[in-house]
């Protein structure tokens, strides 16, 4: 869903320059040792010892247990089991303290429902910017959804379809002052590439922790602003492990990225909301009236060639926030003011600007102090499913709009990372049609044959759910009657595109 201090790269490579020391495991009530590192199971990488941890040696509910590697000299992980949403499986909670603890970073871990020491790992974040991952948790693809009937006990109900169902998955409240996320002094991160940093580093320390994970294959996964967020991402884990490889260091073994509705190519964004709402790509009747429609196709080629020539041939600030404007009031307002859901039009707008009803009940229950202390939360904000505050510092950037972010998707392609590029075909935010438009000019080595190879359709138990098609790395899948949260409108079809994706299965 829609939702500056940065990591010192000096200081990060003097903390990536040794493994002499070993983890120390500390109390947060003492900070004296758990144990000396002799009691804990260690290994040999070269001709360097370093000691291990067993994600399950983590017992207490009450206390975190704050966890610190010398690689890392300026961070630190603060994790508590939880007997949180899933009781089939083994939850943790915490916190990544970041930049000597002046950023503290949430998360979620939820075991595979499956094999938990075998299977892969997944990451999921939502997007905005400044939107909360405990709304896919709570909503999506979590293993426990809100419960909007008041029929369970604890606020939350059993989700059948959840994505840890064959993958150990954390969910990621990024970057900070996004959900539980907070930090100290004012302290604030306004771009994409900024908050690579501090994920790079939550992962690092995640799978060198935590050792039964390493080198296991991980997807990161996520949607709408997650189209900026997650191509960055994933190509500072690709840069970084190029370093530690060459320094003989453990890598992490990224296999793939999946984006939802992505809001990747801005270029071609308007031209797909015209496409939803006055042609035939979502509905079969286009809702829009007939003098709207009019209005906005005499606009959008003055409206394309504005953000072409100032935020995509040659980034201008000013002037394309001036063709930002224009396009939105030429091109947007019509839909804003039909009282439709912006991420399903097939559906009115219910609740807050944010169209969902399950918004405000995850607010409330979020904010009970019963579930701040199951989670160990210790933000000294209430909870919000998104930050205006972060929204406006990236917009303050443009950071949507100043790089074109399908450029790190081929650079992902060209280094053998696939690429699930999945849409709902009811969202209009990040349309399908628009998704579809920027991986067809996406500029990559395998754009020839992605061009030549003919869609085809997918199905779930021998019916239709949308339809595909794959080169090399990349895959394109739409998903028919999804808007654009897809594990929410269809998480039969969504659960079975997942299993097979991290299978290595086509669709």
């Amino acid at each position: 869903m829609l939702f500056r201090l940065t990591v010192v790269l000096a200081a990060l490579q003097v903390a990536f320059a040794s493994f002499q020391t070993p983890l120390n495991f500390a109390s947060p009530s003492t900070n004296q040792p758990l144990g000396s590192p002799s009691s804990f199971p260690s290994e040999d990488v070269g001709n360097q010892t370093i000691t291990t941890l067993h994600l399950s040696s983590i017992t207490s509910e009450d206390t975190y247990t704050t966890l610190n590697h010398p690689n890392f000299p300026y961070h630190q992980v603060r994790v508590k089991k939880s007997n949180f949403c899933d009781p089939s499986v083994n939850v943790y909670t915490g916190y990544l303290d970041v930049a000597q603890g002046a950023k503290h970073l949430f998360f979620y871990f939820f075991e595979s429902r499956n094999d938990p020491d075998n299977d892969d790992v997944m990451m999921w974040i939502n997007g905005g910017p400044g939107c909360s991952s405990s709304m896919g948790l709570l909503m999506e693809l979590g293993p426990c959804q809100i419960d909007m009937k008041n029929v369970s006990s604890n606020g939350t109900t059993w989700n059948p379809y959840s994505w840890n169902e064959r993958a150990n998955i954390f969910f990621l409240d990024q970057p900070i002052g996004v959900g539980f996320s907070y930090s100290d002094h004012g302290i604030t991160v306004e771009t994409t590439e900024d908050a690579a940093k501090d994920v790079y580093a939550f992962i690092s320390i995640f799978f060198e922790t935590f050792s039964q994970f390493s080198g296991r294959p991980f997807h990161m996964s996520g949607e709408s602003y997650g189209g900026r967020y997650l191509p960055v991402f994933a190509s500072e884990i690709v840069d970084r492990n190029q370093v530690a490889k060459a320094e003989g260091r453990p890598t992490i073994n990224l296999k793939s990225v999946l984006i939802g509705n992505g809001n990747t190519g801005i270029a071609s964004q308007y031209s797909g909301r015209f496409e939803i709402e006055c042609g035939g790509a979502a509905l079969d009747v286009p809702f829009q009236s007939i003098n709207t429609c009019v209005r906005m196709k005499m606009a959008l080629p003055r409206c394309q060639e504005a953000m072409r020539r100032n935020c995509v041939d040659h980034f201008d600030a000013i002037n394309c926030q001036a063709a930002l404007t224009f396009c939105d009031d030429e091109l947007s307002s019509g839909m804003w003011s039909s009282g439709r859901n912006v991420y399903d039009i097939s559906k009115m707008c219910v609740g807050d600007d944010l169209c969902y009803a399950e918004n405000e009940v995850i607010k409330s229950f979020l904010d009970l102090p019963s579930t701040r202390t199951l989670l160990g939360v210790e933000s000294p904000n209430n909870f919000s499913a998104c930050s205006s505050t972060v929204g406006r510092n990236f917009v303050s950037h443009m950071d949507k709009w100043n790089t074109p972010t399908q450029y790190y998707v081929a650079g992902l392609l060209e280094r053998g990372i696939r690429m699930l590029i999945y849409a709902g075909t009811y969202d209009w935010q990040c349309n399908w049609v628009s998704n579809k438009i920027w991986v067809d000019a996406m500029e990559w080595s395998g754009a020839e044959e992605y061009a030549r190879t003919e869609w085809r359709d997918w199905g779930v138990d021998g019916v239709k759910a949308g339809e595909t098609k794959s080169a090399g790395s990349l895959t394109f899948a739409t998903i028919l009657g999804a808007g654009h949260m897809v594990p929410h409108d269809k998480p039969v079809e969504s659960l079975a595109m997942v299993l097979r994706w991290i299978g290595g299965e086509t669709l």
